[in-house]
């Protein structure tokens, strides 16, 4: 009789649970997929087959010491890595604390109250005062029919290992950052030269109009127009000096240090630019390189398991609780034979009415997944045109470096005839000094471009993933074909 009882009560637990019912919610969003993004006619001139990536500490190849010690410094005592690393252990944390639910509840306790009970109640007390001791030990578990908290905790191993890669990703931003603002510091220097060199030159001009103007060769105007160059060419100086001071105020926050930091570094040299060549197959290979690319796939697969546990939650569940321990009262002693007591309390449980509260969590893990999918698809199409952009930059400053090169050389040899003229008294210098400022034109120009190379080719190497190696059980399974199977229901489709 009692197996039909139970039969019945389990057969109207589960004709029950229609009542709450998951039907007609499922995500919508779908990771796209990456061969599908072509970069054949982008990136045709710069791939390659066996191209390789940057190595993780790419920046050593530059070949300056002092670069490779900044950087150095800067992923021990960068404040951001310490977020960084605090929020990836901050996840992990909740990762143990998910695991911890599927694990049975085993507790103890014991207790000694004083109380005078009121002798108007005989069977509670006598108007005396007394004492009650207890001891006891619990034991709970809920065993996960549905796997609905081993998904929970799939979900919190996911986020764990989105939060580590994203402490990867921090570092790749900060070499770059400090490689970036290494670059523009060397190209402060040298417009910081360019400028001095101007200075000069147009002072010796002024000095050389004053003498005309005195021997009443040359008017007032010729004069004011060098005051006016030498007034300009001052506040070039100046704006080349605070240049210098910006990048060093950079590159101290770069490093978590004070302003003083900045000012021990020394000068330094020019880097040089480097062409990559890329892999032909770029989307694809990119999405095991960039962490930003491997943290947005755990944060997909992660919502995925939350919407596997909150499917879970419409199914009926088993609870088991056990109580046992041992009470006294006054003098009495608990340890004997009668003062024991004991309880088992399995216990079924099932959802009827809640007032949507499971459906509008469904929906809200079902929005979070598209989110988690919506933020990977333009993490990905961000990455695969960064590359390409920077390939482009990098290939119209080499031609543009070409181009202002033959004009350097054109300005270094008029620069070189107009001292000659001048040394066999055919020109004058103040002519020649006017061919110098069109030399120093070109010497910023070519700086500048050189400047732009440099940082262009850190940015394509950050673009490539910085050298990041993923290490083992931080790359996420294989994104699923469609939104739906990697979110597939739980046993009870209904729900």
């Amino acid at each position: 009789m009692r197996l039909h009882l139970l039969a019945a009560a389990v057969g109207l637990t589960f004709a029950l649970a229609g009542c709450a019912s998951s039907g007609g919610l499922h995500p919508q969003g779908k990771p796209i997929d990456p061969s599908s993004l072509a970069t054949g006619q982008s990136l045709g001139q710069a791939s390659a087959p066996d191209a390789t990536w940057p190595q993780a500490d790419w920046w050593t190849g530059l070949g300056d010491p002092q670069l490779d010690a900044l950087i150095a410094e800067a992923l021990k005592d960068n404040p951001g890595l310490a977020v960084a690393d605090a929020r990836a252990r901050e996840a992990q944390a909740a990762a143990g604390v998910a695991h911890a639910d599927l694990t049975p509840d085993i507790s103890a306790g014991a207790s000694v109250a004083g109380a005078r009970l009121p002798a108007s109640v005989p069977a509670l007390g006598n108007g005396h005062f007394g004492w009650a001791k207890y001891a006891y030990g619990s034991f709970k578990w809920s065993p996960d029919l549905w796997g609905g908290r081993h998904a929970a905790w799939r979900a919190a191993i996911g986020k764990g290992r989105a939060a580590e890669v994203e402490a990867h990703a921090a570092r790749v931003e900060l070499s770059g950052s400090v490689a970036r603002a290494y670059v523009q510091l060397g190209y402060a220097y040298a417009q910081q030269d360019v400028a001095q060199a101007e200075l000069q030159r147009a002072n010796d001009a002024r000095k050389l109009t004053h003498q005309r103007v005195d021997a009443g060769i040359d008017n007032r105007i010729q004069l004011e127009q060098a005051n006016a160059e030498v007034a300009g060419a001052q506040q070039q100086a100046e704006q080349a000096s605070r240049a210098i001071d910006a990048a060093r105020s950079a590159l101290s926050v770069l490093l978590g240090k004070g302003p003083d930091r900045g000012r021990d570094i020394t000068r330094p040299q020019l880097l040089p630019p480097s062409m990559l060549s890329v892999p032909a197959n770029l989307p694809v290979n990119l999405i095991g390189h960039r962490a930003d690319l491997v943290a947005a796939r755990w944060q997909v697969e992660a919502s995925s398991e939350d919407i596997k546990a909150a499917k879970a939650e419409f199914l009926p569940n088993l609870g088991l609780t056990a109580l046992a321990g041992v009470i006294g009262f006054g003098g009495s002693n608990i340890l004997n034979l009668p003062s024991r007591f004991y309880s088992v309390a399995p216990a079924l449980s099932l959802p009827i009415f809640n007032g949507g509260r499971l459906r509008y969590n469904l929906r809200g893990k079902d929005a979070q997944y598209d989110i988690a999918v919506a933020q990977y698809n333009q993490t990905l199409v961000k990455a695969v045109n960064e590359v390409a952009d920077d390939v482009d930059a990098l290939q119209s400053l080499q031609q543009q470096a070409t181009s202002e090169q033959q004009a350097l050389d054109a300005a270094r040899s008029a620069w070189k005839l107009a001292e000659q003229r001048y040394k066999a008294g055919v020109g004058s210098y103040l002519e020649a000094l006017t061919v110098r400022q069109q030399l120093l034109v070109a010497e910023q120009r070519m700086a500048a471009l050189k400047a732009q190379q440099s940082d262009q080719s850190v940015q394509l190497i950050q673009a490539l993933g910085g050298g990041y190696r993923p290490a083992h059980g931080q790359l996420p399974p294989e994104p699923k074909a469609t939104a739906s199977s990697s979110v597939s229901p739980t046993p009870d489709n209904r729900s």
